[in-house]
């Protein structure tokens, strides 16, 4: 059975899908199975792995909804063990389609169960909001990485997020847990950089991830040619510290 782990952030811009993306590809490029699932109707996940978004023939949509099998719209990349299940603008609509329907937070658990036996980890990249696709993610995962900014709000939302995967753990999923929290666009240069990390390190520092990824301009260019950076620049920065982080889960996990 997969281990499951949504990336999750209710604020957006911060670096949550190009984590999502390059963890997903350097764990499989250790030799794990993974399906790689876009939850965000954005659809940039789809894309940071080279899959067109209006090629898409069956989608994410179709399998929360129970149009298709989750099955029959997932798509081998290219990358080495790395399949996704692809998003786009479609999901959208998933907002308003769920609303009546019963169990509707736990469709995605559903739409999952007959393939999860097929991959060692899934990863889910839900959008920068706290609805239903979020709910759904949490619902059916292991466990949740919070990528987040050395940021003052950044602070706040992240109690915020807590409380609602306080909640998601205590109604339907008794089995969700803390993954950890990894911090992105790191610069240690900056004092506000530093202020944040002291106090994640006060009230979080068993689940902070020792490695940062830092800012890198290698990691802004990768989604642009559909590739993780690890196939775009395998020697920057950016790809040795999510290949950190990727061991650091698999250890954690």
């Amino acid at each position: 059975m997969a281990y499951i782990i949504t990336f999750a952030n209710q604020k957006g811009g911060v670096g949550k899908t190009t984590s999502a993306v390059n963890v997903s590809a350097a764990i499989a490029a250790r030799g794990k199975r993974v399906l790689l699932i876009d939850m965000d109707p954005q659809g940039n996940t789809t894309s940071g792995v080279g899959i067109g978004k209006r090629e898409l023939r069956h989608t994410m949509y179709e399998a929360l909804l129970g149009q298709c099998e989750a099955r029959e719209a997932v798509i081998e990349t290219k990358y080495e063990n790395l399949s996704v299940l692809p998003a786009n603008i479609n999901l959208a609509a998933a907002e308003f389609d769920l609303v009546d329907m019963p169990e509707r937070q736990s469709r995605l658990t559903r739409a999952l169960s007959p393939i999860a036996n097929d991959y060692d980890v899934v990863i889910i990249d839900c959008p920068p909001s706290l609805g239903i696709l979020t709910i759904n993610s949490l619902t059916a995962s292991n466990g949740v990485i919070i990528p987040m900014q050395c940021e003052y709000y950044a602070l706040e939302g992240l109690s915020q997020l807590m409380l609602t995967i306080r909640k998601i753990k205590q109604l339907y999923n008794r089995r969700l847990e803390i993954t950890g929290i990894l911090l992105t666009m790191y610069n240690p240069r900056l004092n506000l950089t530093m202020q944040v990390v002291g106090e994640l390190k006060k009230y979080y520092s068993d689940k902070l991830f020792r490695t940062p990824i830092p800012r890198n301009v290698k990691l802004s260019e990768a989604p642009s040619y559909g590739m993780p950076i690890m196939y775009h620049d395998k020697n920057s920065k950016g790809s040795q510290c999510y290949f950190d982080v990727a061991d650091e889960i698999l250890a954690r996990i």
